[in-house]
């Protein structure tokens, strides 16, 4: 009987422990959301989650975008790292899957990746393991002011091709209205113009020929002339003034307060610039357009081709299981329904774009489901030390001090030692 009391209270004290240690589950989950409203909807989700999980405690961690690139490395080596972190995917995730910093969650989430889009999913797959989940892609393009591109005579709608968006930035100028805001001191949104341009004159196949070496690599023509093209932009002066002194929120807050035409954008910045606007409310929708990368004459790649990003999370090495948990219930049909309808992002979840409430954004997810090719950012696409060359030297390309050879030169040297 002794014995039996003895191992109740063994059993006992054991079940106590574990309760114990299930109620000290903490899970930190580092993002770089500026957006109140959506930060205010993903707390709550968080909240829902560890009232669905007791015991476990969500902590939100946040960090600015440049901040968060510049801090990651240090951060995923160091003891308290957090368990969940934000990632545009591409090379930097196979940096960091080769610095042995990510879990491999391809058994926890077996079952669950088939309710999300399979190119989404396979972002976040290296080497067949999976290390993180797809929460939502975006598209590149030019965000549009229709009031001020109507004091200019510029029909957003008529912007097809390359020279289009030259003659739309002249008569914007003649008008005295800046043509374009961008933010140049944070470098990568420079890149997308390079980039994209690149993408129209020789579509996917000159990408994947310049991951081979072949043609002269990124030196190539392909991108000689991407760089040819960016600089007959640059010539006209299309920048709000001091522009390379701009970081990108400050750019965005530019053209959401009206003191510019455009900016090349990604989808998000549909919310970002209300966010970033002095008022609070930035371009409304009646006022608001999208020009897709304009075309250029002769080029190889299909009108329907997209840059843009597939955004996730990835789960950290040694991080609790709860963290794989949480992030699935992030990425669940409700949440993602949720966030939809608030306009937030173009979701992963199948089925879910429908719940998209404004045309704008209905837009983006269409242009994204007719793509046979989205290309996901260069800079993240190419990893870290390649990438960071290629945002330095479209930024010296747009500041003139660097040619359209020099910039190409530098991307495919860099190319070539990393390879």
């Amino acid at each position: 009987m002794e014995h039996m009391f003895r191992t109740m209270v063994v059993a006992a004290a054991l079940a106590l422990s574990t309760g114990l240690a299930a109620a000290q589950a903490t899970v930190r989950w580092l993002h770089i959301e500026a957006n109140p409203a959506q930060v205010k909807i993903w707390e709550e989700v968080a909240r829902d989650f560890e009232a669905k999980n007791p015991g476990v405690k969500v902590e939100m961690q946040y960090l600015e975008n440049e901040a968060y690139k510049a801090k990651a490395p240090t951060l995923l080596q160091s003891r308290d790292r957090p368990h969940i972190i934000y990632s545009w995917a591409g090379g930097v995730l196979k940096a960091q899957v080769e610095a042995g910093v990510l879990e491999d969650i391809t058994v926890q989430v077996a079952g669950f990746k088939d309710t999300l889009s399979p190119s989404a999913v396979a972002a976040f797959t290296i080497g067949g393991k999976i290390y993180g989940l797809p929460h939502t892609v975006s598209q590149v393009g030019f965000m549009a002011n229709k009031e001020l591109l109507a004091k200019a005579g510029v029909d957003a709608a008529k912007v097809l091709n390359w020279d289009d968006l030259l003659d739309a930035v002249r008569k914007l100028k003649a008008s005295g209205i800046t043509p374009i805001a961008v933010g140049g001191a944070d470098k990568w949104p420079v890149h997308f113009y390079w980039t994209g341009l690149a993408g129209r004159i020789g579509g996917k196949a000159a990408f994947d020929a310049a991951l081979k070496g072949d043609g002269g690599g990124f030196e190539g023509e392909v991108f000689q002339k991407s760089g040819e093209l960016f600089k007959q932009l640059v010539d006209l002066q299309p920048f709000q003034n001091g522009f390379l002194g701009f970081k990108s929120q400050q750019a965005i807050g530019h053209f959401g307060d009206g003191k510019a035409a455009m900016i090349l954008a990604i989808s998000s910045f549909y919310h970002t610039q209300k966010v970033f606007a002095a008022d609070k409310v930035g371009i409304s929708d009646d006022k608001l357009a999208w020009i897709n990368i304009p075309v250029v004459a002769g080029g190889k790649g299909e009108a329907t081709d997209t840059l843009g990003g597939v955004n996730g999370w990835l789960i950290t090495k040694g991080a609790p299981k709860e963290a794989v948990d949480f992030v699935k219930h992030f990425i669940s049909p409700d949440v993602q329904k949720r966030l939809a309808g608030g306009n937030y992002l173009i979701p992963t979840v199948k089925g879910a774009e429908t719940g998209l409430g404004s045309p704008f954004m209905r837009n983006i997810a269409q242009n994204i489901a007719a793509s046979k090719y989205h290309q996901n950012f260069w800079d993240q696409d190419l990893g870290p030390s390649v990438g960071r060359v290629v945002n330095d030297a479209t930024a010296e390309l747009a500041g003139g001090t660097m040619t359209p050879r020099q910039v190409a030169k530098a991307i495919q040297d860099a190319f070539k030692q990393g390879n």
